[in-house]
């Protein structure tokens, strides 16, 4: 049975998250612009979208630009923001045609107001697809994402609306940018390095975690297959002990 085979005869993981690292690298490998590794990162993501809908995947979450990526060059923040526009345009139809469900989290005030229209308009454009629900972080920090949780369940006690011993596990969850969609199983990292970078803190309490050397530009259908194929080898036991 070939490893697409045994993907595939087992239920894929309901959502998976992916940390997509290694553009500036991949482009220095080949002595090009640190853009000509993103835009084939890009690409990268055109594939594992399609490929994420094709496995049966869920909920694909890809972290695409960090609360801290804003202290980059201003040449390589603008060309990324380029890309984004890019992405939001190019890819809309087929998203939708698709099925698929695009939402972005992540703190857009920082954000150019063009591309918050274009954020607003993909959203709302997919917002009954039924299928995949593909969501792209941006602007995104994980402790900043906790802290305005926090921020708005303080504000609900100080209103009157909210009792302080409510305040559980769930409720707190319900205040993160990501309600509505399940705890990643599988976070992945691409080119090697082996940290979370301040990605979905919270909701990889249990995630499983899968670091590749692969760069992301490099990163296809056949990769997420193994990822998946090594997920299932994982035993998950979430606290607790089996046999």
């Amino acid at each position: 049975m070939s490893l697409a085979q045994r993907a595939a005869a087992l239920p894929p993981p309901a959502h998976v998250a992916i940390i997509m690292d290694g553009n500036g690298r991949w482009a220095r490998a080949r002595s090009l612009p640190r853009i000509a590794g993103h835009k084939s990162g890009a690409e990268a993501v055109r594939r594992i979208v399609r490929g994420a809908a094709e496995l049966g995947i869920g909920f694909l979450t890809l972290y695409g630009f960090s609360s801290e990526n804003w202290k980059r060059p201003l040449r390589e923040v603008e060309d990324l923001m380029g890309l984004l526009r890019w992405y939001l345009r190019a890819e809309l139809a087929e998203l939708h045609t698709n099925g698929v469900r695009l939402r972005i989290i992540g703190n857009r005030k920082r954000l150019p107001t063009d591309i918050l229209s274009l954020i607003d308009h993909a959203e709302e454009q997919t917002r009954g697809n039924g299928g995949l629900t593909l969501t792209i972080a941006l602007s995104y920090g994980g402790r900043e994402e906790i802290v305005a949780a926090a921020q708005a369940l303080a504000a609900r006690v100080q209103a009157g609306t909210l009792a302080p011993e409510a305040i559980d596990e769930a409720a707190f969850a319900s205040s993160l940018s990501t309600v509505g969609i399940p705890d990643p199983d599988l976070i992945i990292r691409t080119s090697g390095e082996q940290r979370l970078s301040n990605f979905l803190l919270w909701q990889s309490a249990y995630s499983e975690l899968l670091f590749l050397d692969t760069l992301w530009p490099d990163f296809c259908k056949s990769d997420l297959e193994q990822a998946i194929a090594e997920f299932h080898r994982r035993d998950r036991r979430y606290g607790a002990i089996t046999g």
